[in-house]
């Protein structure tokens, strides 16, 4: 038996087979990750069912190529923890534009596709990222109004449109991104599951659209923007009147693309009131292992999700 299979039933032991698959697979690609492993796998919210689950997803997602997509996890580990260190001397983000983070992200197909591949990992190996998918698809969907026309706004890996479009309430979803390789990816996540992908389209959110939406899920995208306030004030003017929005942006969360830094939640619960609408659920997140006082103290991540909705 390797040292990674020894490993992965150490970190996990309650976990299922696809759960501790994923984690040897890891070990093998990334054995100095064990201890973050660890730490996400020992939290009391790590929900053996739903990490299954999840786990399940990505290991067909990722299919023959699990090797390379656990290496591309590591490689993007790396480059956070670059950042990190950046917004620690600095107290900022790196970049400071869209073109920026398009020229240097975006617009690079094989860079695009190996960050899309690390952060489909994540959503099972950083326990924020895995409560804001549970949030999604357990409480955000379920309250959807029968027959939603559904739009995500940055699909990325495509995990959040898939739930969306499976829920039997939808009853048409589409995506939209300024990225090719990522409508790539969501095609991609949508085959490997089984399920005919929606609509996909390359399109800019501040471009005039005539349609509305009873759906929206707008996550990890403002700050991704230099204009947030006004990226809010489309999403408000794409929702019909009663229409519903899954916002998640992080607090304190450097990354490779990211422009906007937002230090608190209540800064993104402001802007999201400020743009008409109305926010009727919280939750925040924060990073692996860390309490809600402490990220706030010094300044680590926290995933903040809010559900709102436009006014009739």
């Amino acid at each position: 038996m390797s040292a990674a299979v020894d490993a992965a039933r150490e970190i996990a032991p309650g976990a299922g087979p696809a759960t501790t698959r994923l984690i040897e697979a890891q070990m093998r690609a990334f054995p100095e990750h064990e201890a973050a492993l660890r730490k996400r796998f020992a939290l009391a919210d790590a929900d053996p069912i739903f990490c299954e689950t999840l786990a399940g997803m990505i290991e067909r997602i990722a299919g023959e190529t699990l090797a390379a997509v656990c290496d591309d996890y590591r490689w993007l580990a790396g480059a956070v923890l670059e950042e990190e260190l950046f917004f620690r001397r600095e107290g900022r983000y790196r970049l400071t534009s869209f073109a920026e983070a398009e020229a240097l992200v975006y617009a690079d197909a094989a860079y695009m596709t190996r960050y899309m591949n690390g952060l489909l990992l994540s959503q099972l190996w950083w326990a924020n990222h895995t409560a804001v998918l549970a949030w999604f698809r357990d409480r955000y969907l379920p309250a959807n109004r029968p027959g939603a026309r559904h739009l995500e706004v940055g699909p990325g890996h495509g995990l959040f449109l898939h739930l969306a479009a499976s829920d039997a309430r939808t009853s048409e979803a589409t995506g939209w991104d300024v990225s090719p390789a990522s409508l790539d990816q969501v095609r991609h996540t949508f085959a490997a599951l089984g399920k005919a992908p929606p609509p996909l389209s390359l399109v800019n959110l501040f471009e005039p659209s005539p349609e509305q939406f009873d759906s929206i899920c707008f996550s990890e995208v403002l700050e991704h923007l230099e204009t947030p306030a006004k990226a809010l004030a489309r999403v408000h003017d794409l929702l019909a009147p009663g229409g519903r929005a899954f916002i998640n942006a992080p607090v304190n969360s450097p990354a490779p693309d990211h422009i906007t830094l937002f230090s608190t939640p209540e800064a993104i619960v402001e802007l999201v009131s400020g743009a008409g609408l109305v926010v009727e659920e919280l939750l925040l997140a924060p990073s692996t292992g860390a309490s809600l006082e402490r990220a706030r103290k010094f300044a680590l991540a926290i995933s903040t999700v809010i559900i709102a909705r436009r006014a009739d």
